[in-house]
């Protein structure tokens, strides 16, 4: 089990290069040209391929109450609003809202006595959500400006916390899950789409920047990552493998990738991660469970892929 993720890259390193990452996504959505995964309509077809990435994640009917652009920007590795019940008059914060698609669904189910709040950190991005939010005509929303890992909510303010393939990205995922169960009130929720890793991955593309960008080498080890939760104080944590993938099937250009890489390839998965804040000092200790995992690998395209959009 990995226990610690110390990436060649800075942590600054690989936040910029997030950042330009996303800013360029959105301005290509905002100038009406094709996105990584979008090709100008909602049905989510990419330059780089369908299937695990993207908004084919989301039903029709959902896309359809939406911005075409809200769904053309979605990045993600799954449908985060699927994995949770959310109920009328709930907080909701989705951590890396990008164009907003999580935010808007959240707060239409979550109605008027509810509020959803997005966290980007990306100017490009925070813009195009705001236009988005404003097509939609939904009041109960507000995009914020900052990182997932300096959250600026209150303890105690949020129902629940969701997040679409964004944690993966982050260089120091514990104080991330930290920060997540900080903002959470007691009983509060944690889902998630993610990407991880089932099984070790070479550390040579543990390094390489190009895969941290492309959301492989940051990926924690499953066990890795049901720890921290632990650590971070959430109980009733659950891991449920939904789609794997080649690093060719994640939009990654293998040619430029370290060698070795081929070890780990196939260890790479989207997944749905679930975990509780107690609602009281005396809640059971932790509990974890891995869910059965998919078969085959899917090959879509990258979420993060630095080739197919820059």
């Amino acid at each position: 089990m990995t226990t610690d993720i110390t990436p060649k890259p800075s942590a600054a390193e690989i936040a910029e290069r997030v950042r330009q990452r996303y800013a360029s996504a959105a301005l290509q959505v905002r100038s009406g040209r094709s996105s990584c995964c979008g090709d100008g309509s909602a049905s989510g077809s990419s330059c780089c391929g369908g299937g695990a990435f993207g908004s084919t994640h989301y039903a029709a009917a959902e896309l359809a109450a939406l911005p075409e652009t809200a769904a053309l920007a979605s990045l993600g590795c799954g449908n985060p609003t699927a994995l949770i019940e959310l109920r009328p008059g709930d907080t909701v914060l989705d951590l890396g809202s990008g164009g907003g698609i999580d935010v808007l669904l959240s707060a239409r189910r979550v109605g008027p006595t509810g509020f959803a709040f997005g966290l980007d950190m990306t100017d490009e991005m925070l813009a195009l959500a705001e236009e988005n939010k404003a097509k939609s005509g939904l009041t109960n929303v507000a995009f914020l400006k900052g990182r997932m890992e300096a959250i600026p909510l209150p303890a105690n303010s949020v129902d629940v916390v969701i997040s679409n393939c964004v944690i993966n990205l982050a260089a120091d995922k514990a104080v991330v899950l930290k920060e997540a169960f900080r903002v959470l009130k007691p009983g509060g929720r944690f889902a998630v789409s993610d990407v991880v890793a089932d099984g070790p991955l070479p550390e040579a593309l543990r390094q390489d920047m190009q895969a941290w960008v492309g959301c492989l080498a940051g990926a924690l080890e499953i066990e890795t990552y049901q720890a921290l939760l632990a650590e971070a104080g959430f109980t009733a944590i659950e891991v449920e493998i939904t789609h794997r993938y080649t690093a060719a099937g994640a939009g990654l250009d293998t040619s430029s990738l370290p060698a070795g890489w081929e070890e780990g390839d196939g260890r790479l998965a989207s997944a749905f991660v679930r975990a509780t804040k107690p609602s009281a000092a005396g809640d059971q200790p932790s509990r974890v469970s891995q869910q059965p995992a998919a078969t085959g690998v899917a090959a879509g395209a990258g979420c993060c892929d630095s080739t197919c959009c820059a």
